[in-house]
C-alpha cells in the first residue's frame, strides 16, 4: 500500500482515490467501479481505537519477531517453537504469540495440549512451559481438539487485536509470533498492529524447491511493502540427514513387499565395516537444483541464516512438544538450528551453549 495524506491507497484502486480513511472512500466518483469500493463504504474510518491499548501493553515487550512462511507445511511452527526453547533456555524472557487461527499447532509442539487459558484483573494469562516461557494460541479455546475454526477475515483480526491488547505477558525479552502461511488478513493485521510498537522484524522460512520458493518469494515482496525488516530466511527440510545406525535397510522382492533386513545390514557393517556406523546418511529429499533458498536470497538481497536438515528425531521433539535442545539426540538438526540462533542472537547463544 501508498500512503497519501487521506489515508491508505489500495494497489487496484481507480485512479483520483480519495484514500480509505477518507470520508469520501467509496462513494466518490472516483470510486465507481473500484473492487474496494463496498468496503471502503463501510469500514470505519479514523484510527484504530485498538492500537493505544496494544502499543500499551506491548510496551513491556523488548523484541518482537514475526515467523512466516509463504507455502504451508515447511516446518515454520516447528522452527518457532524451538526458536522459543532455545531463547528460554538463555534465560530470555519469552512469549511465543500462535496467530494460526485454522491450524494452531504450537500447543501440541510445546507440549500444552489441553492446558485452559485463565483470566485475572490483568488480563488472559499464557501457559507456561516453563517459568520464562508463555505461550497463546486458540488452540487453548477450542473445547474440541477436533472441532474446525471457520471464521472470515474480521473475526480472525479481531481475536489476533485480543491476544495482543488482552494477554498479559509480563516483562517480555521476545515475543516470537507464529503466523499462518501466505499473506492474509492475519498477516495485515499483526503487522499493522506490531508496527506502531515497534518490530524487530521477520524469520521466513522456506523449503528448497521452486515450488516453495515461489511463494517464500511473495512473503519477502509482501514485508518489503509494509515496512517489515527481513531478518533472514531458513532452508527448513535441506536434505534428510540422520545417523546411518537409524536407517531402516529394505531389500527389494520384484513386488510391492520388501523384507525389511535391517537387522542383518547393521550387523554386517559391525562385523565388516564398524566405522560406517559412525556416519550420518543424507539424501535429497526436495530438488534445490535451482539454487535453493541461498540463490534467492542473493537476488532478493535478503540475508540467509542456513540450512535445517529433515532429521527424524527433530519431527519426533515436536510430535512431544519437546526441546531438541534437551538432550543430543537431534545429531543433525540441533547444531544447525543452533548456527542460525547464533546468527539472530550471537553473545548470549554462545555463552549459554544453545
Amino acid at each position: 500500500m501508498e500512503n497519501s495524506g487521506n489515508g491508505d491507497i489500495p494497489e487496484d484502486a481507480n485512479e483520483h482515490c480519495p484514500g480509505t480513511q477518507s470520508e469520501a472512500a467509496g462513494k466518490s466518483d472516483a470510486c465507481q467501479g473500484c473492487p474496494n469500493q463496498q468496503i471502503c463504504a463501510t469500514a470505519p474510518k479514523g484510527p484504530d481505537p485498538d492500537l493505544l491499548p496494544i502499543a500499551e501493553r506491548m510496551a513491556t515487550v523488548k523484541h518482537k519477531i514475526l515467523v512466516l512462511s509463504g507455502k504451508g507445511g515447511v516446518g515454520k511452527s516447528t522452527f518457532s517453537a524451538q526458536l522459543s526453547f532455545a531463547l528460554a533456555a538463555m534465560d530470555y524472557q519469552v512469549g511465543l504469540l500462535d496467530i494460526d487461527i485454522c491450524g494452531p499447532s504450537i500447543p501440541k509442539m510445546l507440549g500444552l495440549e489441553g492446558q485452559d487459558i485463565h483470566q485475572s484483573n490483568l488480563g488472559w494469562s499464557p501457559c507456561y512451559v516453563e517459568s520464562n516461557l508463555g505461550v497463546m494460541s486458540i488452540g487453548f479455546m477450542l473445547p474440541n481438539p477436533d472441532e474446525a475454526v471457520i471464521w472470515r477475515g474480521p473475526r480472525k483480526n479481531g481475536l489476533i487485536k485480543q491476544f495482543l491488547k488482552d494477554v498479559y505477558w509480563g516483562e517480555l525479552d521476545y515475543l516470537v509470533v507464529d503466523a499462518p502461511p501466505g499473506t492474509s488478513d492475519e498477516h495485515i493485521s499483526i503487522v499493522q498492529c506490531l508496527l506502531e510498537t515497534g518490530i524487530d522484524g521477520a524469520i521466513i522460512v522456506t523449503t528448497p524447491q521452486q515450488v516453495s520458493l515461489i511463494d517464500v518469494r511473495k512473503e519477502v515482496s509482501f514485508c518489503k511493502k509494509v515496512g517489515i525488516n527481513v531478518l533472514g530466511v531458513v532452508e527448513n527440510m535441506s536434505g534428510l540427514c540422520q545417523p546411518l545406525r537409524d536407517i531402516k535397510f529394505l531389500k527389494p522382492s520384484g513386488t510391492s513387499e520388501q523384507s525389511d533386513v535391517t537387522e542383518w545390514a547393521l550387523q554386517y557393517m559391525k562385523e565388516r565395516a564398524p566405522e560406517l556406523l559412525n556416519l550420518m546418511a543424507y539424501s535429497e529429499v526436495f530438488d534445490s537444483s535451482g539454487g535453493g533458498a541461498m540463490k534467492m536470497c542473493q537476488e532478493m538481497g535478503v540475508p540467509f541464516l542456513g540450512k535445517v536438515p529433515l532429521d527424524p528425531q527433530l519431527c519426533k521433539a515436536a510430535e512431544e512438544g519437546k526441546s531438541c535442545f534437551e538432550d543430543q539426540k537431534c545429531t543433525a538438526s540441533a547444531p544447525a538450528l543452533k548456527s542460525i540462533i547464533e546468527k539472530l542472537i550471537p553473545k548470549r547463544a554462545a555463552e549459554n551453549g544453545v
